[in-house]
């Protein structure tokens, strides 16, 4: 029998929605949502039983709802400011970010192999995860509950980092753009330890020039340690530069 339709997958769901306090009157939109393409092949399902259906329209939905959040939220930002914090929002980083406040990666029906090279962790599948849930809330119970419950998840997040002028920042791209005005020398991320077993791994790597190390993270996927590898480098950059 497919996990999907099994009495411990149902009670699975059940905790999810616990989880974003939202009860689906349509529990398959739910399930699909959760369906990885690599699992719907395996299990030889049709090509629109996976959740990328779902991520399309979520991505549409997300894009709507931030921007109006944005708009009345910040009435003195021009348009210009008002698209770049809707782009740190809506994108992979953070749509990963909300996933994992939820623990949406631990309800992913995954294929085999993605299974075994950690899937559930991933940035990309994750963000892409969170994209088709929002899809799914919004054809389940409309605009207006899928938007409370989106600012329950993400609003804090965003006020907070907005004051701080650290919004889910790409702290990888704004280290390369830095040290690219100082040196050609190769930016590298090398993980220096992993802990922890395969579903729950910590990863500490180190950002490397020259072969000397300028940053050091840790974090829950090779990702995210990098990301705060080169948030430090930045920092300690910035403080040489004083």
């Amino acid at each position: 029998m497919i996990v999907k339709d099994t009495v411990i997958r149902k009670k699975r769901l059940e905790v999810l929605q616990n989880n974003i306090n939202y009860k689906f009157k349509n529990i398959q939109l739910l399930n699909t949502a959760l369906t990885h393409s690599s699992y719907a092949n395996e299990n030889k399902m049709k090509n629109t039983d996976n959740n990328e259906r779902l991520e399309f329209l979520g991505d549409t939905v997300l894009n709507l709802i931030v921007s109006q959040y944005l708009y009345k939220k910040y009435p003195n930002y021009p348009e210009g400011e008002l698209t770049k914090l809707r782009a740190t929002v809506v994108c992979e980083s953070s749509l990963a970010f909300g996933a994992r406040k939820i623990d949406l990666g631990e309800y992913l029906l995954l294929g085999k192999g993605e299974e075994a090279t950690g899937g559930r962790s991933r940035e990309s599948i994750l963000g892409d995860a969170f994209e088709a849930l929002t899809g799914a809330i919004y054809m389940d119970g409309g605009l207006e509950i899928l938007n409370h419950l989106l600012l329950n998840i993400f609003e804090d997040d965003i006020v907070h980092a907005v004051a701080k002028g650290d919004l889910f920042i790409d702290y990888k791209t704004e280290l390369q753009e830095k040290l690219q005005k100082k040196t050609k020398s190769k930016v590298e991320y090398i993980v220096e330890k992993e802990e922890g077993p395969d579903h729950n791994k910590v990863f500490y790597i180190n950002v490397v020039v020259d072969d000397k190390i300028i940053g050091k993270g840790t974090g829950r996927s090779k990702k995210d340690a990098e990301q705060m590898a080169a948030k430090e480098a930045l920092l300690i950059m910035g403080e040489k530069d004083d």
